[in-house]
């Protein structure tokens, strides 16, 4: 309820950087070409009753009491929303993102947005291994060479890969859904984002934990703007948006 007393729209947004974001990215809700036989691979999945073994690396699932799931169910509570997907396309093609960082690869299904953009490389982390080989089986279907999956425990994955001095311009966050560890990616990876770099973490209120963790990403020094949409929180780190804070919806 507060977040939809917050919400604002196109007629109350004076940004003219944010107007533009706002009428070019979250408006539209038209699908991007191409992307029907990822959608049908979603539906397989959600289909299917095979089972997997998951452990959870962060915060335990509302969804499952058991370690043993099925695809469908995992499918169903675990990937991206076909219009977050969208949402994520969209934003990598305005601001141009070459070097992408996706923390939370499930199924690779989001990935496959993510890697649309030919010229773009994306770098996805998964702890889960029974996670990251139907991942893995889906990229090598689709033929992508510009993903690169890194398998095992973020905590100890991400740093490492942080030591190469590459300039990230978009991270997608969908890992581990706790406080320390939201805070702890987002300071590892803000020294290596690109001036005009931007951040999505997914699921900022997901629990009390994650809305506090969101309030104190978006009011971090290094973020000089933000929209909150609820499902998911967008940082800005170009210095030039002067502090700018919005509630909008998807």
């Amino acid at each position: 309820m507060k977040h939809w007393l917050n919400t604002v729209d196109e007629h109350s947004i004076h940004s003219p950087f944010f107007f533009d974001f706002y009428t070019k990215i979250i408006m539209p809700k038209e699908a991007p070409t191409g992307v029907e036989e990822i959608e049908r691979t979603r539906a397989k999945l959600l289909a299917s009753k095979e089972e997997i073994t998951i452990r959870d690396l962060g915060a335990k699932s509302a969804h499952f009491t058991t370690s043993k799931r099925s695809l469908s169910q995992i499918a169903a509570t675990s990937i991206s929303s076909e219009k977050m997907a969208q949402l994520l396309y969209r934003i990598i093609n305005y601001i141009d993102a070459r070097h992408i960082v996706e923390l939370g690869t499930s199924m690779g299904i989001t990935t496959l947005y993510l890697a649309k953009n030919q010229h773009a490389t994306i770098h996805t982390f998964e702890g889960n291994i029974s996670m990251s080989n139907i991942a893995l089986t889906n990229f090598e279907y689709f033929e992508k060479k510009n993903i690169h999956l890194i398998a095992g425990n973020i905590d100890d994955t991400l740093p490492k890969f942080l030591q190469t001095p590459r300039k990230i311009n978009l991270v997608f966050m969908d890992a581990n859904h706790r406080y320390e560890a939201t805070l702890n990616y987002f300071n590892l990876l803000t020294k290596r984002m690109a001036d005009e770099g931007v951040m999505i973490i997914d699921d900022i209120y997901h629990s009390a934990e994650m809305g506090r963790a969101w309030y104190q990403l978006k009011n971090h020094e290094l973020v000089y703007g933000s929209i909150d949409l609820f499902r998911c929180g967008i940082l800005f780190f170009d210095p030039t948006l002067n502090k700018q804070h919005y509630v909008c919806t998807l």
